[in-house]
């Protein structure tokens, strides 16, 4: 295990795990695609810019929380509305980009860990949330490299696992899957937010969010990785999860704003748990 340097914003590895991306993991095959960080790193300037080139997860980013607060509130039996619903919770955020939805939760009580293989994106996380004085712990790693390289054990699990706009963007799904249920604790709760491999996803994600509005740069996302729901379920039954729910994620030009749907056609989310044998 490397060592550790504190931060305000939590306790910071001092190596890189980026450059190990592809070599670990039980399957064999790495779940990082260099080609898809470096889109990631070029932008990273601007995870914080709410007019930016992330604008659209801006917008989208207080109906994510609420998705997750409200299911986690529930599970535990609390009001989601008090200050801190989450507290007592360890959640990781996979793919975890500059931070935009591990601060949040952190400020809701939650102990957030947050990864990304880009470092770049680490980097910016990191300033954010010393600058704001929010507490997260965040790690320059792909995923199948947490379990084996954080902990006192060698390894690690969470109440909660998120994998939030970010399967779209792996390489290799069956490896990403098997690591993300590696670190959920038995009983635990997974939440997964991609894009649906569907026409009308075509048409609003790639020709209208790319070349149309122009809310992120051309290239952002290849439609042929989109992940159909049904697909998705049967990556989470390998795996030994089982869909709990699946939810829409709408879009209302005249607000500018994004809220839970039941149309899965672009947008979705979807909750899993461990599978209960009796």
């Amino acid at each position: 295990m490397e060592p550790f340097r504190t931060t305000p914003a939590g306790p910071v590895a001092t190596r890189s795990w980026a450059s190990d991306a592809g070599s670990a993991g039980r399957s064999g095959a790495g779940t990082v695609d260099p080609a898809e960080i470096a889109k990631f790193e070029a932008m990273a300037d601007a995870w914080w810019d709410p007019t930016g080139k992330f604008k659209p997860l801006h917008r989208l980013n207080p109906v994510r929380v609420r998705f997750i607060r409200d299911r986690l509130a529930a599970k535990l039996g609390r009001n989601p509305e008090e200050p801190e619903p989450l507290r007592g919770l360890s959640i990781l955020d996979i793919g975890c980009g500059g931070g935009l939805l591990a601060e949040p939760l952190a400020r809701l009580g939650a102990e957030v860990t947050g990864i990304d293989a880009a470092e770049r994106n680490i980097a910016i996380a990191r300033r954010h949330a010393e600058n704001v004085g929010v507490r997260v712990t965040y790690l320059p790693c792909a995923a199948e490299h947490l379990a084996v390289q954080v902990g006192p054990d060698g390894g690690t699990q969470f109440d909660a696992v998120l994998a939030m706009e970010i399967v779209e963007h792996v390489a290799d799904l069956n490896a990403f899957f098997e690591a993300a249920s590696g670190l959920l604790k038995p009983g635990g709760t997974m939440f997964v937010a991609t894009l649906n491999r569907t026409v009308k996803s075509f048409a609003f994600a790639i020709v209208g969010a790319e070349y149309v509005l122009r809310w992120l740069p051309r290239g952002t996302h290849d439609w042929r990785r989109f992940l159909r729901p049904s697909e998705l379920a049967r990556q989470l039954r390998g795996q030994g999860l089982e869909m709990k729910e699946l939810a829409g994620v709408g879009y209302d030009p005249i607000g500018d704003s994004f809220s839970i749907s039941r149309d899965c056609a672009v947008n979705y989310m979807a909750v899993a748990q461990h599978h209960v044998h009796r």
